[in-house]
């Protein structure tokens, strides 16, 4: 078989379409990064391969991981493939992960929380500052970071200010301008370059100091501190020499605030991912000469089936593929996917060259270490749980605002609303939209043919119909009551939904009428409607999901009636058949631009002539409606 020949898969894996069938058969036999799109040419998938055209044709084969029901949902969904090729492996395993971060395809595995995190950076001046940016610019200055919660950098941030006199102030130095210094100086915040009481050499021996500190190199920072300490102190520079001590001081005093979990002087990434069904979280442990220094955690998107080895190899190359460091060994809680490569690509990232181990530790000290940043991610997934649960039992303000105002019993939480629309009583529709917790459950939407009335106008027939529809179901125990049901209209649309809900033995349904005109609140039993006031949220709330209910149902109407339309008005003319209908509709658009045309335009269609024209113009400008929704 020649290579390009496309062999059809067998039919347990759907088929591709011709389109993708094509690109199959012209996909080269190079390195690369190939792309799934849907019908709506959104990406849904990127990849990495080292020959393009066996790695994207064995998607289409049932010997591909025909247990993972990903893929075959992928799969369903593929309208076109596309690539780019690469010079080597190593270059498609980053370009696939710079692209998933900036398309984030459905069926990837991504960073969830993957933003602009801070950067702390000393600006590239002649006296420079340290400064928070989001943004990393070349040649800009040095960057440290990112921080993935910001009140640790801050932390770090004014740790550096209280133990380096670096100034704070923004005017660029040197300048004239400036003849006396400022409070900091007076504080001992700064030693006021601004009036040249510090040199550009020993400000900027300050400044790669504040470097190393920031790395985490505190023992170098000890060092290079207890050297100029020992200087001041021989040359009699008693003031100068209990400045640094006292900094020396702060210096040991936070490196000893850091656990230390190694006995040896090590610089290494602990990198640990823990998972349940479709959320996974990462933490990453830095440590720097052998204390930990900080924790960065990172919530991870995916799937099922996704092996431990696919969703570590996803995560290191998004989480290095901005690191301003990397340390010369990392250790994982699990093995990485294409490990040879990763390494490869993050030696090449290292600021000193030297080669990047990756190693998943068994036992011992390592071992130890990795269980701890696991036990980390471990408690970060249960706190991003219970936020999320807490998140869901939250009772948002209007709803409470809308319990309070109608004296409910208990706290709407599930709220329905149905509507009635038609046209002079013809394609009659009901609508029932659902709002969970004050937010749209568009899945719980439904749609109601209204089947009883023929062509006679009746909202109130109609909405009985929907409600007994609605309400034997949740006899049937197949859907949810409401805990607010609201009807579209005023006291007579309500009285006919609280009349079938008595006889369904539902008369504690709570229920009540909105009426449009003067957005006036019924409830079954008073005279006269609830006065909500105008600004309240509750009524608000009301307007939105009787608007809602609305749009829904008069959408379904129209889509009702432009097929009902079609489907009749054309097939009842004489002499118009399924032939001529199409070359009509083919021909001006749709029904309406058929009405609107002169008779000589319609007798130009082929297969029409002037006498079915005249037919046809005047069967068609004979009628007339007029759409309507019910309340």
């Amino acid at each position: 078989m020649n290579r390009h020949e496309y062999r059809a898969p067998t039919k347990n894996r759907p088929m591709p379409t011709e389109k993708v069938k094509e690109r199959l058969a012209t996909l080269p036999r190079q390195p690369g990064v190939y792309f799934f799109r849907d019908a709506r040419d959104t990406i849904i998938y990127i990849g990495k391969a080292k020959i393009l055209t066996n790695r994207v044709r064995s998607y289409f084969t049932n010997s591909y991981d025909d247990g993972r029901r990903q893929i075959h949902a992928l799969v369903r969904n593929v309208a076109d493939v596309d690539y780019i090729v690469t010079a080597s492996e190593a270059e498609a395993l980053i370009l696939e992960a710079i692209l998933i971060k900036s398309h984030l395809p459905r069926y990837n595995i991504f960073l969830k929380d993957d933003k602009k995190y801070p950067y702390l950076m000393l600006t590239d001046e002649d006296f420079p500052r340290l400064l928070v940016t989001r943004r990393v610019r070349k040649g800009e200055g040095r960057y440290f970071g990112p921080y993935t919660e910001v009140r640790a950098m801050r932390r770090a941030l004014e740790t550096v200010h209280r133990l380096f006199p670096i100034r704070t102030c923004d005017p660029p130095l040197p300048s004239g301008a400036i003849t006396r210094p400022c409070l900091q100086y007076e504080i001992k915040r700064c030693m006021a370059p601004c009036v040249g009481y510090q040199t550009k050499e020993e400000y900027g021996e300050l400044t790669d100091q504040v470097a190393l500190f920031l790395k985490g190199r505190y023992d170098q920072v000890s060092q290079i501190l207890t050297e100029a300490m020992q200087i001041a102190s021989d040359d009699l520079n008693y003031e100068r020499a209990t400045e640094l001590r006292n900094r020396l001081r702060d210096v040991e005093r936070i490196t000893e605030k850091q656990r230390v979990t190694s006995t040896g002087m090590e610089n290494r990434d602990i990198v640990a991912v823990v998972r349940e069904d479709h959320e996974a979280c990462a933490v990453v442990l830095e440590m720097r000469s052998g204390r930990v220094i900080g924790r960065k955690q990172h919530a991870l998107a995916v799937a099922l089936d996704d092996a431990a080895e696919v969703v570590m190899s996803a995560f290191l190359r998004q989480y290095y593929l901005d690191a301003l460091t990397i340390p010369p060994e990392i250790l994982l809680s699990d093995p990485v996917e294409d490990a040879d490569d990763v390494a490869r690509w993050l030696t090449d990232q290292q600021e000193d060259g030297r080669n990047v181990v990756l190693a998943v530790p068994q036992r011992g000290e390592k071992a130890r270490m990795v269980e701890m940043a696991g036990e980390n991610a471990r408690l970060m997934l249960i706190e991003r749980q219970t936020r999320r649960e807490k998140a869901r039992d939250r009772i948002p303000h209007p709803v409470s605002a809308l319990e309070r105002d109608l004296r409910l019993e208990s706290t709407p939480r599930r709220i329905e609303c149905i509507d009635i629309s038609h046209t002079a009583g013809s394609d009659t529709v009901g609508s029932l939209v659902c709002f969970i917790n004050g937010k749209p459950r568009k899945n719980e939407y439904r749609h109601f043919q209204i089947r009883s009335l023929g062509d006679t106008p009746d909202d109130y027939a109609s909405m009985r119909e929907v409600i007994r529809r609605r309400y034997t179901r949740v006899a049937e125990e197949e859907e949810t009551a409401s805990d607010l049901l609201i009807i579209d209209g005023g006291k007579g649309q309500l009285s006919s939904a609280k009349q079938v809900l008595d006889e369904m033995g539902f008369d504690e349904q709570p229920v009540m009428g909105l009426a449009k005109r003067l957005e006036e609140v019924f409830r079954p039993g008073l005279p006269k409607p609830v006065m909500i006031p105008r600004t309240s949220s509750a009524l608000k709330l009301l307007q939105k999901i009787r608007d809602e209910a609305h749009r829904f149902a008069v959408e379904y109407h129209r889509k009702k009636r432009s097929a009902h339309l079609k489907a009749s008005e054309l097939d009842a003319i004489p002499g118009v058949g399924d032939r001529r209908k199409k070359d009509l509709l083919k021909h001006f658009g749709s029904v309406k631009q058929v009405k609107l045309a002169a008779v000589h335009e319609i007798a130009e269609v082929p297969g029409i002539g002037p006498q079915l024209a005249e037919v046809v113009a005047d069967h068609l400008k004979s009628g007339g409606s007029q759409e309507s929704s019910g309340g």
